[in-house]
């Protein structure tokens, strides 16, 4: 609908475009947040009355005078009963969202505001797109070929009216729907990343992934930051050293031997670059550079970086970029840092650079096989999430900011970005504590991408065999789950390029309707099947335990570290030592694992582990490919169906449907049972009863604490593989005494005070009654909430 100087477009049954220009011409083309505006048409009506326009859709009720717009004259109602008094947005106010993200954390000590998401408990969010630049099909007249962009003419108004109540999974469906879906990204970079401001040699760098392998602690991907180029030989009439393209050579005699090694310890690498400074004349590729753009290289003037002049950004990738691409590098961490203004105003170079960085990458890695491209930038605005991956920048090192980069990762998703990067301990500031480090790490272990990282300062380090025991043996275990999880991780990657949901997603994406969810900003989704809830505080001087408040949804839940298990429903709070944090899995939830030898995060492993929490049916694809195609559309998936069914104690790993050439022929399978009670299994370890059958024959079953795990050896996967442990199964604690007798003794308090409590926890009293006797021992608070945690379990 339109008059001479509106436009209304219903895109879905949730969303609205809503135009206003004085001339009366509207914009078709598309613009960094929406690319996609031609959908199918909802249902809706319209009461075209004589002092107002209203149109009423399946989720809307807008009403409009036909005037410029302005709060009196414009308004839309979210239909379906959200609230009160929220429900209402005119035009001119900001909703009250639950936020987004932003564009870095540098220098940020703790929290930040955020930009708005599209979503709001209200039930309206308004995404403003008046400002953005927009895309265009033009070529240049040097060989461009990748379309080009135009600003916005500033007399425009053109928001986006999210009316979507609680619906938030409809919400962000309809954010991609217009702004594009996420990419799926290579398997390899979902395992560990090792980054470090250094100036690392060939050889000291080499040596350093060497001692990683030594000690079983697993890398995908290398980052070399700035030092890999030419710094300190700068020649002080050119000025600092932070941009630069040519090889530091006294540390890098040989880039492309370098590069070869790394790919042979399977390792990918980006080279960090700063491109603000431009070209100058002691670098390698000047010549080229100057030829390219026309100039004299014989007059050694800087060449300025304009990523809106399309001749310099064309010779920007030929003749700066790519060479190195040949020499090796697979991708480039944009490390731009100089603001949103360019030459041309209303065009944010951050934007340029990830959009054509990305094209650039897509066609290159497409000539190289196939692969899918990648980059690693900045967040620059809405529709950022088509260029992954986000680097959330120099964090200060502080209990603050790790405690607000939980939230911080999951709001994200509210603004459909999907896979931050974050520096994993910290990058600069800060005092040394083991404790924060590993906490950090245990986080990093459930965030998109784990990448450590920190700053020049030598005594910033992150190798896990420079922390004392405790601290080493914890980040080392994080390291490989990290490894271990990439299955589950590569589902879901799938997972959010096709259906529209982020890895990561706050509480409340789960269950709108439960006042809780909103109480536990730290706590999010990890996928399917898992919720986390990270601690970053540290831990109480008396129980030596950290804690988190958590809400966990109504159900059965299990901490697949701990073998603890909740019945859900409820709040409460989480002790652990520093050895892990909650890591809680759903009942009927499956969870797919790389076997404890399975390093190679690119590799779609030959032996795998399969955790299953009994309590309901379940089931689980695992989706797998060969790594190339860059889309959906091109990309021919592998996937293996798993199912458990509750009545008669049943998994079946079906035979893989797809790409079958993507997976081994034959393969290993170590199904756990995890916290398993109730009717199930009843044997004993090692041994093989009636009870557990695999493809209808006994076979024997491993008892370990709680867990019952089987082996399947060498099961082709065209085949299904059947595990039969009868029914009745339901998740329980095992060892619960172990558990409480283990948390007094660990507890810095009084001897006596200890063996009183401990007489209390052994007298067989209804759990009420013991904590009524321990509230009256007068146990000091947080040991009194860790044995309180324990007590409640199932």
């Amino acid at each position: 609908m339109q008059g001479d100087r509106w436009r209304i477009t219903v895109l879905t049954d949730g969303l609205l475009r809503l135009e206003w220009s004085e001339d009366g011409v509207f914009e078709d083309r598309a613009s960094t947040f929406a690319l996609h505006r031609d959908l199918p048409t909802p249902t809706f009506r319209v009461v075209d009355g004589a002092s107002a326009l209203e149109i009423v859709g399946e989720r809307f009720h807008l009403t409009y005078d036909r005037q410029r717009f302005g709060p009196a004259g414009l308004t839309v109602t979210a239909r379906g009963n959200i609230s009160n008094h929220q429900s209402t947005w005119r035009y001119g106010e900001r909703p009250r969202t639950l936020g987004g993200t932003a564009r870095t954390l540098d220098d940020i000590d703790g929290r930040l505001p955020l930009a708005d998401g599209v979503i709001a408990r209200g039930g309206i969010a308004v995404l403003d797109d008046s400002r953005s630049f927009l895309f265009t099909d033009d070529d240049g007249d040097d060989g461009w070929s990748d379309g080009w962009v135009a600003p916005r003419d500033g007399d425009r108004i053109d928001p986006y009216v999210f009316s979507y109540g609680h619906d938030y999974t409809a919400a962000l469906a309809a954010f991609f729907a217009v702004s594009g879906p996420q990419p799926v990204l290579p398997r390899w970079a979902l395992g560990n990343w090792w980054s470090r401001y250094h100036a690392y040699s060939a050889d000291e760098y080499l040596a350093l992934m060497d001692r990683f392998a030594e000690e079983e602690l697993p890398f995908s991907v290398a980052v070399l930051d700035i030092d890999w180029h030419r710094v300190a030989s700068v020649p002080p009439e050119y000025g600092s050293g932070w941009t630069g393209y040519t090889w530091e050579r006294t540390l890098f005699p040989d880039p492309p031997e370098f590069l070869a090694q790394l790919h042979r310890r399977g390792l990918r690498t980006t080279l960090n670059v700063h491109p603000a400074d431009g070209v100058r004349a002691f670098e390698d590729a000047y010549p080229a550079m100057a030829r390219a753009l026309r100039r004299d290289p014989q007059d050694g003037l800087p060449i300025a970086f304009d990523v809106t002049d399309q001749a310099f950004l064309k010779a920007y990738f030929d003749v700066l970029h790519h060479p190195l691409e040949d020499d090796g590098v697979d991708f480039w961490w944009l490390d731009w840092q100089q603001g949103p203004h360019s030459r041309v105003a209303g065009i944010d170079p951050l934007w340029m650079l990830n959009h054509f960085h990305f094209l650039d990458s897509a066609r290159l890695d497409s000539a190289r096989q196939g692969r899918r491209p990648l980059t690693f930038s900045r967040y620059a605005g809405p529709g950022s999430h088509r260029y992954p991956v986000g680097f959330s920048g120099d964090a200060v090192i502080s209990w603050a900011s790790l405690d607000f980069q939980p939230e911080f990762t999951a709001t994200a998703s509210n603004i459909g970005y999907g896979w931050w990067s974050h520096d994993i301990g910290g990058h600069l500031a800060g005092v040394h504590d083991d404790e924060l480090a590993t906490r950090w790490l245990q986080f990093g272990v459930f965030t998109p991408i784990l990448r450590l990282h920190s700053s020049s300062n030598p005594f910033l380090v992150k190798e896990p065999w420079l922390y004392p025991r405790e601290a080493r043996d914890a980040m080392g275990a994080s390291l490989r789950l990290r490894h271990r999880l990439v299955p589950y991780l590569h589902t879901m990657n799938h997972r959010a390029a096709t259906d529209a949901v982020p890895l990561i997603r706050p509480m409340y994406h789960l269950r709108p309707e439960e006042p809780a969810a909103y109480t536990v900003p730290n706590q999010y989704a990890f996928g399917s099947e898992l919720i986390v809830a990270p601690i970053t505080r540290p831990v109480d001087r008396t129980t030596l335990r950290g804690s988190v408040r958590a809400w966990l949804p109504e159900g059965a839940w299990v901490d697949v570290l701990t073998g603890i298990a909740y019945d859900g429903g409820r709040e409460l709070e989480l002790h652990r030592d520093i050895s892990g944090i909650p890591v809680l899995l759903r009942e009927g939830g499956i969870l797919p694992l790389a076997a404890d030898d399975e390093r190679d995060a690119a590799r779609n492993p030959e032996r795998l582990e399969v955790l299953v929490a009994v309590g309901r049916d379940g089931a689980f694809t695992l989706v797998e490919d060969d790594g190339t195609g860059a889309t959906p559309q091109t990309i021919r998936p592998a996937r293996t169906p798993i199912t458990w069914r509750q009545d008669d104690g049943v998994l079946t790993i079906g035979p893989v449907d797809g790409d079958s050439a993507a997976v081994p022929a034959c393969r290993d399978w170590t199904i756990t049972f995890v916290a398993l009670g109730g009717a199930a299994f009843t044997g004993t370890a090692g041994t093989g009863t009636g009870t557990v059958r695999v493809d209808d024959k006994p076979v024997a079953a491993q008892r370990t604490g709680g867990d019952l795990s089987i082996r399947v050896v060498q099961a082709p996967t065209d085949r299904a593989v059947t595990v039969t442990i009868g029914g009745g199964g339901a998740l329980a604690t095992a060892d619960l005494a172990d558990r409480l007798f283990a948390l007094l003794n660990a507890a810095q308090w009084g001897n006596d005070q200890k063996e009183a409590a401990w007489s209390v926890l052994r007298s067989g009293l209804p759990v009420p009654e013991q904590v009524a006797a321990l509230t009256a021992q007068q146990v000091p608070a947080p040991l009194l909430g860790a044995l309180i945690e324990l007590l409640s379990t199932r």
